[in-house]
């Protein structure tokens, strides 16, 4: 299936977050706005996923409503929120991308995560496959910030970090090539925010059959 991308044209430099959004939150924004400013972006795409992987979906809302609330929150002009891993069917990232870099193979993507990530690269399918085709830049994060660099992956492509002050030639590096960004943080998560309202619904049912 030929999926319907956003706009892009040969040699635009773009950044890629995926995520199940599941709710967005300021830590996205933070994250985003970062990672246009130091890797010289001129769009980053929200890739809202379908469902992760990783982590159990049922019963959270629909990808409809979670694409809405990435629209409303993410309100700038270069940041484009889509949904195209459920136009051409892929819910892994090597996937994802493998497609994306056969349909635009002029363009300069980079795959753009959070350093909580980073501890569970290693779990994502084709991982090694994933660093080998895309530059990675990797967000500071709450509570991340000590043991990111211990992670298999960070381990297994030591060789490959480019120093965090010419963040901006990562998207023209051949991968692999990964850079550690810092700047704002937030503590928000989806997990936290997810288990938050979860326990309001509890309160509130208990106060009501009280």
């Amino acid at each position: 299936m030929i999926a319907r991308l956003p706009p892009h044209a040969p040699g635009m430099r773009i950044g890629l977050f995926g995520g199940s959004f599941d709710p967005p939150h300021e830590g996205h924004l933070l994250v985003s706005r970062l990672a246009l400013r130091r890797l010289r972006l001129d769009r980053l795409w929200w890739l809202v996923s379908p469902g992760n992987p990783l982590k159990e979906t049922r019963g959270g809302p629909s990808l409809s409503e979670r694409m809405a609330a990435a629209t409303r929150l993410a309100r700038h002009p270069r940041i484009v929120v889509t949904a195209i891993e459920a136009s051409i069917g892929t819910r892994f990232t090597h996937d994802t991308l493998s497609y994306l870099h056969r349909r635009c193979k002029s363009v300069r993507f980079v795959w753009i995560m959070g350093a909580d990530n980073l501890s569970q690269f290693h779990r994502w399918r084709h991982w090694q496959e994933i660093a080998r085709m895309t530059p990675i830049a990797v967000a500071d994060r709450p509570g991340a910030t000590l043991t990111a660099m211990s992670a298999k992956m960070a381990q297994r492509f030591a060789g490959a970090r480019v120093d965090e002050s010419d963040a901006a030639l990562l998207a023209d590096k051949q991968p692999p090539a990964f850079v550690y960004l810092h700047g704002p943080r937030v503590a928000q998560s989806s997990t936290a925010l997810r288990v938050a309202k979860k326990t309001a619904r509890a309160g509130a049912t208990s106060c009501a059959r009280a």
